[in-house]
């Protein structure tokens, strides 16, 4: 049985983040890996810098996945910098952005992880809340390391991709992220279909194809909770589907 090929966006390393290490490198987190191979998949990296176009890129794939890490670049949105802003990957800003766009251009089933859901937002022309513990009508989300983790619930909006895939209407999740998604100012074609219970949007997804962004990480939940590795189910089965086209 031939399986999916799923495009992972890796993180830069930086020389020091690994221990022992002189210089630096690439990777991700392997509980990503670990639920698209539970789903039935192969996960695959694709670096930062890559110089092929992004049509020629995908081809060599059948899913797309954008995972977590650094802030995006505010001037994409038309912002300021904020003081707390961190670990800005400019060439990596340039990557997902341009995929996400051709992804969409060819219905390409995509899944987006916490910042992967934030580049999602503006590779379509929305903006983000860039400091979320600045603002009092949300309710602590945890950091960005992942040090203080914090399991909130999102609902889900009945009927939405997101909530097909999960099977359920209300998840439990792990959340570590400090900016978030205003959807206020959502991006061209997409929709808000899951929030905390403070009003924070938590999943967006386009109005066509298969391209759904969670906010927190399902990835870490995903091997005892079958609703949180239903998204990379979800992912690798409509990957198979697109393939068979």
């Amino acid at each position: 049985m031939n399986r999916s090929d799923v495009a992972v966006v890796a993180y830069q390393l930086h020389p020091g983040r690994v221990s022992l290490w002189q210089v630096g490198g690439y990777g991700v987190p392997e509980n990503y890996v670990d639920a698209v191979r539970r789903a039935g998949g192969r996960a695959s990296l694709v670096l930062p810098g890559d110089d092929r176009a992004p049509a020629e890129l995908l081809d060599a794939f059948d899913a797309l996945l954008l995972v977590g890490g650094g802030d995006i670049d505010p001037t994409r949105y038309g912002a300021e910098s904020d003081p707390n802003l961190y670990g800005v990957e400019t060439d990596r800003d340039d990557l997902e952005i341009a995929l996400l766009r051709a992804a969409d251009a060819r219905g390409f089933p995509t899944l987006c992880v916490c910042r992967g859901m934030q580049v999602m937002n503006v590779a379509f022309g929305g903006t983000l809340i860039q400091h979320l513990p600045d603002d009092d009508r949300f309710m602590p989300h945890g950091v960005p390391s992942g040090e203080e983790h914090v399991q909130h619930e999102v609902k889900l909006a009945a009927g939405s991709r997101i909530a097909d895939a999960a099977g359920v209407d209300v998840l439990s999740c792990a959340s570590h992220h400090h900016q978030g998604v205003d959807t206020e100012r959502v991006g061209q074609g997409l929709v808000a279909t899951g929030w905390s219970e403070d009003g924070l949007g938590e999943a967006i997804e386009r109005e066509g194809g298969w391209m759904v962004g969670a906010q927190w990480h399902p990835a870490e939940t995903a091997a005892k909770d079958p609703g949180q590795q239903g998204m990379f189910d979800a992912l690798v089965r409509r990957a198979a589907e697109h393939a068979a086209d």
